[in-house]
């Protein structure tokens, strides 16, 4: 089994396969009366045949060290996680060797981001480290099929980030 140390999510080390969406930084302007930050236009939505959707996904929470072997993607549009709580979670995502995924990484999130993956992006399953998982998804809705799976021969066990 090899092993995976998650690092810290940011969006240098995202850009790859999808945006980090947090408040940081200056926000793009003050809205409803100078009382909201707006932190405008973090995500690249990308949609295929088919439309934007919102769903609730309430997903059981995983441990770290972390084993998994499945990664999977959607060739029709992007997907982005949007954590309704404020616990970190793990992102897993690997890149794309010819049509199959490369080697993973593993991304652990600081309770105040939430992610956006690009169309196509090999990622691992919704894995939130405490309950509630419950996280709202912005993805496709539409005809057609819009899901890969891969199994690795050989599972990866992620652990915590070093420090």
């Amino acid at each position: 089994m090899q092993t995976i140390a998650a690092e810290p999510l940011t969006a240098a080390a995202f850009a790859d396969f999808g945006d980090v969406l947090s408040a940081d930084g200056s926000p793009d302007r003050m809205i409803n009366e100078g009382l909201c930050a707006r932190h405008h236009d973090r995500a690249r939505l990308d949609f295929g045949r088919g439309r934007a959707g919102l769903s609730i996904f309430d997903a059981v929470p995983r441990a770290m060290p972390y084993e998994f072997d499945l990664v999977e993607r959607h060739p029709e549009g992007s997907q982005a996680f949007i954590p309704m709580t404020s616990a970190p979670f793990l992102v897993i995502v690997a890149p794309d060797e010819g049509g199959q995924p490369g080697r993973p990484r593993a991304f652990l999130t600081d309770g105040a981001q939430a992610i956006n993956l690009h169309r196509g992006t090999w990622h691992g399953v919704l894995t939130p480290l405490s309950a509630p998982g419950l996280f709202a998804v912005v993805d496709r809705i539409g005809e057609g099929a819009n899901l890969e799976e891969h199994r690795y021969a050989e599972r990866f066990r992620v652990i915590a980030p070093a420090g």
